[in-house]
């Protein structure tokens, strides 16, 4: 059983995850940013925490993160002011990642998603862009950090029923489900060819635990 810190717990992929990894033994602390969704957090086993990480300074966050074997970041700004955005997906994930360093946290998996990079592409001028900018950046701070991070890119979310299956050798992105991300996460935080890879992907054909134990060189 590990102690996982799931910071951005009321997100839609997030409530399908935490009842994944409560089922798996682990203990789930879910991090939420409004008091009214304890209940929902609470409904799936994992225990709610009231915290605000975009206010929290290098020392919050290295011991909000304490103590846990596991931080899984699915925290998101959700649109916005690119101000917010910025505040949220770029410099409170980049201090998570440095606090989960600083507390000696060995376990880090990040939720991205599949055209994140510097080669984005996406204009400045386009309200997607901020998003855009703030993974590169905290993907970039990740890769560089000494945890044994994981990246997952999936690509466009769907509500579809969970296939159990995926796809991750595919240069372009097309879709997947939430439920299909959530066993992912699930199934990459004990996968051992996970660590310190980039893992992009589709709805596809292979079963999610075989897709990652056969990680194509290409998305390392």
């Amino acid at each position: 059983m590990a102690r996982i810190l799931l910071i951005g717990g009321h997100g839609k992929v997030a409530l399908l995850l935490e009842p994944l990894l409560v089922a798996a033994g682990h203990h789930v602390t879910a991090v939420v940013r409004n008091p009214a969704h304890e209940a929902d957090v609470a409904a799936t086993g994992a225990t709610p925490l009231v915290a605000d990480v975009a206010s929290f300074d290098l020392d919050q966050l290295t011991s909000l993160v304490s103590g846990n074997d596991i931080v899984i970041w699915s925290a998101g700004a959700g649109g916005g002011s690119a101000e917010r955005t910025y505040a949220v997906d770029r410099d409170a994930a980049i201090r998570s990642i440095d606090a989960a360093a600083a507390a000696r946290v060995p376990r880090y998996l990040m939720v991205s998603y599949f055209g994140a990079g510097p080669d984005h592409g996406i204009d400045p001028s386009d309200s997607f862009y901020a998003y855009a900018e703030s993974k590169a950046a905290a993907d970039a701070h990740l890769r560089a950090s000494a945890l044994d991070w994981t990246i997952l890119a999936p690509s466009s979310l769907t509500l579809d029923p969970p296939t159990g299956r995926i796809d991750v050798t595919a240069d372009t992105s097309r879709s997947v489900a939430r439920a299909d991300v959530a066993a992912v996460i699930a199934a990459s935080i004990d996968e051992p060819a996970t660590i310190r890879r980039s893992v992009r992907f589709n709805t596809g054909d292979v079963p999610i635990a075989e897709a990652l134990q056969t990680l194509p060189v290409a998305s390392a």
